[in-house]
């Protein structure tokens, strides 16, 4: 089994001699110093901070950064001109109160992604490659075209489909095109493949939601294959951690974040155990932030990734508050029949609309159940992250 690419992807960006947990350890040190001395300079949101830390250990010694510092300090976490930003990604909707998040990428922390997306797409796509992006296309430096541009550079042909297709043009799309990979969510991923099969795809890398074991199981039982999980936020850029060969975790970008895992109480957890995600990025250019709480619960892997690789691994990340959602994800994606569902919640009354290819019987469950049969103009039932909707 080969080493993972994030190896030499590390080593030639950093110019290292070789990506080993002492190489890597004490260049993240360097590259938080860095971090510390510049926002020591900029006089800003993280000015009562130190200069610099002796070692990693003394990062739990800093405060925590949260989604709402990120909501009401935007301008003084920003460490560049506002001239250097070419992409502003932000949490806005029509039913937003307050501030909302924004996080702000320079070119260099958009090329940095690219990168980064093309070692982990290069783990199972090449030249000649014709990939499905069902992602968002939201302009020059959105989540589609910087993932397109990584299909590009590794010689394959990107399909730019975006996330709002009917089931109807998919099924065009995989009859006429003869895509042999996937690259979207991985709740969509399971309905594409339900809706419309198998057709040409071989194979999918997965990101953007949890993905819940039971779509894992069927995603891979009809591609014959296993899926290349990524994780990543806008809060890192979008890019964080890749799978390898192994398919035994994530690695981490670790020359750009630096990962913790805290319990409820905010202590830290040593490998092994599951709590939530800290990250602190040292990679980027215009908004680098220190131990700012993802609110996604995962681990860190204790041991070497069977590819022999160093670099850190994640588990598999959820969210904390979607433990009712798994409940009914491993419900009902575990029958061959339901393409998709949405759970909206009234009150106390649950209500489910779920839509099917075929016949089946539902498992009994507290709530109000509409179904439906899959038709061409149906599209999947969750524009982005899913929820429990309270309407």
């Amino acid at each position: 089994m080969e080493r993972s690419r994030i190896d030499k992807y590390i080593k030639n960006k950093e110019a290292l001699p070789s990506v080993t947990r002492e190489s890597l350890t004490a260049l993240q040190l360097k590259k938080l110093n860095t971090v510390l001395k510049r926002e020591k300079e900029r006089g800003a949101f993280y000015q009562d901070l130190p200069e610099a830390l002796g070692s990693l250990a003394e990062l739990s010694s800093l405060p925590y950064t949260t989604e709402e510092d990120l909501a009401q300090n935007a301008a003084g976490l920003l460490l560049c001109s506002q001239a250097r930003i070419q992409r502003v990604l932000s949490d806005a909707t029509s039913g937003t109160t307050g501030a909302a998040k924004r996080v702000f990428y320079t070119e260099g922390d958009c090329e940095n992604t690219v990168g980064l997306f093309v070692t982990g797409l290069g783990e199972l796509i090449g030249p000649g490659s014709v990939t499905m992006i069902c992602f968002p296309f939201s302009g020059p430096y959105g989540l589609g075209a910087l993932i397109a541009e990584a299909v590009m550079r590794l010689g394959a042909r990107p399909l730019k489909l975006g996330s709002g297709l009917s089931y109807g043009e998919y099924k065009r799309v995989l009859d006429e095109e003869k895509p042999d990979t996937f690259v979207g969510m991985p709740v969509q991923l399971l309905s594409i493949l339900r809706a419309c099969g198998r057709g040409s795809l071989e194979r999918a890398l997965i990101s953007g939601d949890a993905c819940p074991q039971a779509v894992l199981r069927s995603c891979e039982e009809i591609l014959g294959s296993c899926l290349f999980p990524h994780y990543g936020s806008r809060e890192m850029a979008l890019g964080g951690a890749i799978s390898c060969q192994a398919h035994e975790g994530m690695h981490l970008r670790e020359d750009h974040v630096i990962a913790e895992i805290i319990d409820e109480q905010g202590k830290p957890l040593p490998r092994g155990e599951f709590g939530e995600l800290v990250i602190t990025t040292i990679g980027m250019e215009a908004m680098p932030l220190l131990r700012y709480r993802t609110g996604d619960y995962t681990r860190i892997l204790p041991d070497r990734c069977p590819c022999g690789s160093e670099v850190l691994r994640l588990d598999r990340v959820r969210r904390k508050e979607a433990s009712e959602l798994e409940i009914l994800d491993e419900a009902l994606f575990s029958l061959p029949f339901v393409v998709d569902y949405r759970a909206e919640k009234r009150g106390d009354q649950l209500r489910l609309t779920v839509l099917t290819c075929g016949r089946g019987e539902l498992p009994p469950l507290d709530a109000v159940i509409e179904t439906r049969a899959v038709s061409r103009e149906d599209r999947t039932l969750y524009a982005g992250k899913r929820k429990i909707l309270e309407v």
